[in-house]
């Protein structure tokens, strides 16, 4: 039987852990009874994490004018989804510990998901877009089928990187050629696994191709763009040695302004050295 994006993240399923206390807080905002503390009782029961949270919301990338001590006090002030949303965050970096440097830095790979999260935010605020917490999430985890693919099939993704480089050619192009399949394929399959929201489907999905998006295209043209202006720069560097080709159609859609994009990225800059700084360190 020929391997498909679904088999691979089943059988991957073993090696890496779905973001649990992300999926028991999800239900817990969509339940009008549940308060704070029960949403704090959640998160309390894993100290680690519950740590971790507090250094993030303590850092400079924050930048709160006093220190804030627990959980349910980052609740009140960063406001439930945004904690939310951190939970899976460091919950998708530690599930994905253990890839190989020879595969790919992966604090240069880091860098450049927390780069196209914070740009997401920053375009979708530019495009008067409310609640901007979901678009930081979306390009955070908008490659999170490359991760996948790093860590089931090393050999043949490092041969699609290293295709990729010397022929010439954008990273998933060289995937189709070289696995039968893409990253962004995988990514569908492992959101969809994990139950996670269907927007982050499918951005996962059409980041490189946002006109065939068809229920979120808003949120695939953010992070689409993102992707290809953290590219440019760089910032980090996700595997990929060319700067993917840029959708008309995604920019039109913004209604964006490209005299914005060099004030855009300079706040980029700033803020990705205080982000990566607090989640690439060690607890």
């Amino acid at each position: 039987m020929s391997l498909t994006p679904e088999s691979l993240v089943n059988r991957s399923l073993e090696l890496v852990s779905p973001p649990n206390t992300y999926l028991q807080l999800n239900a817990l905002i969509q339940d009008p009874n549940s308060a704070i503390d029960d949403i704090s009782a959640v998160i309390n029961t894993d100290p680690a994490l519950a740590t971790r949270l507090l250094k993030i919301v303590n850092s400079p990338f924050y930048g709160f004018p006093s220190q804030i001590n627990t959980i349910s006090r980052a609740i009140t002030i960063v406001g439930t989804r945004e904690l939310t949303h951190l939970v899976l965050a460091t919950s998708v970096l530690n599930s994905f510990k253990g890839i190989p440097d020879s595969i790919i830095n992966m604090d240069q790979f880091w860098k450049h998901c927390f780069a196209c999260a914070i740009t997401s935010k920053l375009l979708a605020e530019e495009a008067g877009q409310r609640a901007t917490e979901r678009f930081f999430i979306a390009g955070l985890l908008h490659n999170i089928g490359s991760l996948v693919l790093y860590k089931s099939m090393p050999e043949l993704a490092g041969e699609a990187i290293r295709s990729a480089e010397f022929g010439h050619e954008v990273l998933f192009k060289a995937e189709q050629r070289v696995i039968g399949f893409d990253h962004t394929e995988v990514g569908q399959a492992l959101v969809k696994a994990w139950r996670l929201p269907h927007s982050l489907e499918e951005v996962a999905r059409y980041h490189h191709t946002p006109s065939e998006a068809e229920n979120f295209p808003l949120d695939v043209a953010i992070v689409h763009i993102a992707d290809i202006l953290v590219s440019a720069v760089p910032f980090g560097h996700s595997g990929d040695n060319h700067v993917p080709p840029l959708d008309p159609a995604a920019w039109e859609l913004l209604g964006l302004d490209e005299n914005q994009i060099p004030d855009l990225l300079q706040q980029v800059a700033v803020q990705i050295e205080q982000l990566t700084s607090v989640m690439l360190s060690g607890d």
